[in-house]
């Protein structure tokens, strides 16, 4: 039996996943986990409630698992809300808004590997990912802001790559990625559009399809690493 899980299954990027996963005839079940159920379900989806932010939901999510995952991805990220956008100077950090940014970037995927990583199949090829970005590569920040974003985004890729070490030990044939979507077409980059290059502007479903490409091609020697949609490797 192959199961496939996405995490933040109601997100732009969450749900193109989902989608994908779904049409590709490549598992016996797929799971769709999310604060609320999304209105529409794929034919043949199952519903989890998680809550990223709750850490007794994930924890409560991973025992309703009766088989082996082959495929989980964690697709949740926030940038700015309605109140706050990103910091662009030292004066505009907020203890409240880091500690926020941090719990939904980096915290709650860290839970979701703690409790979904030992889920992944030990006798068979499996891979388990977090929905990172290129701006959390320390070694690539040329232009400095967006303070809490970046700093949760690099913990996160730190967290992979521990968890990847650690994973390798009990799950041989397993790989634990951060992967970098591109600029998409949600309301996270909605603000922050323009100029980009409409060449660079990705759609959910296009971005979604080359992340899966991506992950479907890496071997467990390349498990603790950051890879973007194009298959190249970002440094941390």
């Amino acid at each position: 039996m192959t199961t496939a899980l996405i995490i933040g299954a109601n997100g732009g990027i969450g749900a193109a996943l989902l989608a994908a996963l779904a049409s590709s005839g490549q598992y016996t079940r797929v799971i769709a986990a999310a604060r609320r159920a999304p209105d529409t379900l794929p034919p043949g989806v199952d519903y989890l409630p998680v809550d990223l932010a709750d850490p007794a939901s994930i924890g409560s999510a991973a025992a309703r698992i009766d088989a082996p995952l082959t495929r989980v991805i964690v697709a949740t990220g926030i940038l700015h809300d309605a109140t706050s956008g990103p910091e662009r100077r030292l004066a505009d950090l907020d203890a409240e808004r880091l500690a926020h940014l941090f719990a939904i970037n980096t915290i709650g995927p860290a839970l979701a590997l703690k409790h979904f990583a030992p889920l992944l199949a030990k006798d068979a090829p499996s891979a388990i990912a977090c929905v990172s970005a290129r701006v959390g590569s320390i070694s690539d920040n040329r232009l400095g802001g967006w303070y809490g974003y970046r700093a949760s985004k690099a913990a996160l890729n730190q967290i992979v790559r521990t968890a990847a070490i650690e994973l390798a030990r009990s799950h041989r044939q397993a790989v634990c990625v951060a992967l970098h979507p591109g600029t998409v077409d949600t309301g996270l980059s909605k603000p922050f559009q323009r100029g980009v290059p409409a060449e660079k502007l990705f759609t959910p479903a296009y971005s979604a399809e080359r992340m899966l490409a991506v992950l479907d091609g890496l071997t467990p020697e390349q498990s603790g690493r950051i890879f973007a949609w194009d298959g190249a490797e970002i440094a941390p």
